[in-house]
């Protein structure tokens, strides 16, 4: 009862995790790096979510991805399943509240970075492709990091998108807010308790190893 929403919890997180770093990263290059027409709206849709009521975010993906929306019309035809009420609808859900934390601290660590190393690189044959991996990720690491741990907790802690549109079924979907909250609802405070604190270390443990390892790293 009690490990199921725990290991299903940081597997969607982690997934999440894992697509939110590597599109994070890509976004805030590509925004930073360029300008385009309609750049200051995508943006603004990207950093959307992080100030929306997660139960809004959540209306809107099962608008998207439901059995009548675009994507999920699309889905259903090709793959005959819905997302909806499924592990993919809540990796889906964490990896869209927790992609604004990402893109900002990456988006700020690539803003701050010094750029005469990237323009010496390039005087020194390098190409962009190498420039970006072998100088700007580097330079633009501490950032990254502060991104993936926020974005990781923001995934943990994901309630109501993640209610919306992947529920709660138990050894299914069940992760430790929506299990907190049930638990609560039912009069098992026992079990809401023992959530409760698990990821209260688990969030407390991860601030600060973070804030230490930015301290080693500033000076």
């Amino acid at each position: 009862m009690i490990l199921s929403p725990i290991i299903i919890s940081l597997k969607v997180s982690l997934i999440s995790t894992i697509f939110t770093c590597i599109i994070g990263i890509t976004l805030a290059r590509l925004f930073t790096k360029y300008e385009f027409k309609g750049k200051d709206v995508l943006e603004v849709l990207i950093i959307l979510p992080m100030v929306l009521p997660p139960s809004v975010v959540g209306y809107g993906l099962l608008v998207i991805l439901g059995r009548y929306g675009f994507i999920g019309k699309i889905i259903l035809s090709v793959f005959n399943k819905s997302l909806i009420f499924t592990l993919t609808a809540a990796c889906i859900a964490s990896f869209v509240v927790s992609l604004p934390l990402m893109y900002q601290s990456c988006k700020a660590a690539f803003i701050n970075m010094d750029k005469v190393c990237e323009n010496a690189a390039r005087t020194l044959g390098a190409s962009e492709l190498k420039v970006f991996f072998k100088v700007t990720l580097p330079m633009a690491f501490p950032g990254i990091i502060s991104g993936l741990v926020l974005s990781f907790a923001r995934a943990l802690g994901e309630f109501g998108a993640t209610l919306m549109i992947a529920g709660n079924i138990p050894g299914k979907t069940q992760t430790i807010p929506t299990a907190i909250y049930f638990a609560v609802e039912s009069g098992d405070n026992r079990t809401a308790n023992i959530l409760v604190l698990i990821v209260l270390i688990f969030s407390f443990t991860t601030i600060y190893s973070l804030n230490m390892w930015t301290k080693r790293n500033c000076k």
